[in-house]
């Protein structure tokens, strides 16, 4: 039994979804505007850097949403994966899934954006299990802008997929072979934990060291 994993935002999509719903919240007028926009982009900038403060982040992207009802959120969602997310899904992404899922693997996304955004688009690839940052909130239900456990992110990926994988009662030795496809140098340490990584549409950072290494080179978007 194999188990493969993939990042999201960059690999099995063409761009950050965290970051689009940024702008998309700042487009239906849930965000301040320019400022917002800017901020938005700063921290993607971050990102992109390798220098990230996720709990600022995470307490700025949901503050667009997480003061509004939770269903007219969720229907704010569902008109962002219309507008936005749905186009930009793309058959050979797919068709990755489905040479792994025909193969028998266990797929699971494995993302640092958070839950909320992420599970309708998980859902709409068919990826049954997701491993992405999730959201506190409080005894009302509220979401309260602040990270839930261990964020997937840089090495918590490992640890949340340890995590997932013990809820299945299984562990990475369980497994043949351990397949991670990912775009970005934040990934590094579960690129480097796993028997097969693949530096997928990769930033030039990780193109560059996967060439070093001689992992594979997966370009789906070009």
């Amino acid at each position: 039994m194999n188990l493969t994993l993939f990042d999201l935002d960059g690999t099995l999509i063409p761009q950050d979804s965290d970051h689009a719903f940024g702008s998309f919240m700042v487009g239906v007028g849930w965000a301040q505007g320019e400022a917002w926009r800017q901020r938005n982009d700063e921290f993607y900038a971050q990102y992109c850097r390798g220098e990230l403060d996720l709990d600022a982040y995470i307490e700025f992207a949901t503050s667009a949403w997480r003061g509004r009802g939770l269903g007219e959120a969720l229907a704010m969602r569902e008109r962002f994966m219309a507008e936005v997310m749905r186009p930009m899904l793309r058959d050979n992404a797919r068709a990755l899934l489905e040479q792994h899922r025909a193969a028998g693997d266990v797929l699971a996304i494995v993302t640092a954006t958070n839950e909320f955004v992420t599970a309708p688009i998980a859902e709409a690839l068919g990826v049954e299990h997701l491993i992405a940052v999730q959201l506190e909130r409080d005894a009302h239900g509220q979401y309260t802008g602040r990270v839930l456990g261990v964020p997937s992110f840089r090495e918590g990926k490992i640890t949340r997929v340890a995590q997932w994988l013990a809820g299945m009662g299984k562990s990475w030795g369980d497994f043949e072979r351990v397949t991670f496809y990912s775009d970005s140098l934040n990934d590094l340490p579960l690129l480097e934990h796993v028997s097969h990584p693949v530096a997928t549409n990769p930033s030039p950072p990780l193109l560059t060291l996967a060439q070093q290494r001689g992992w594979p080179v997966l370009k789906l978007f070009e």
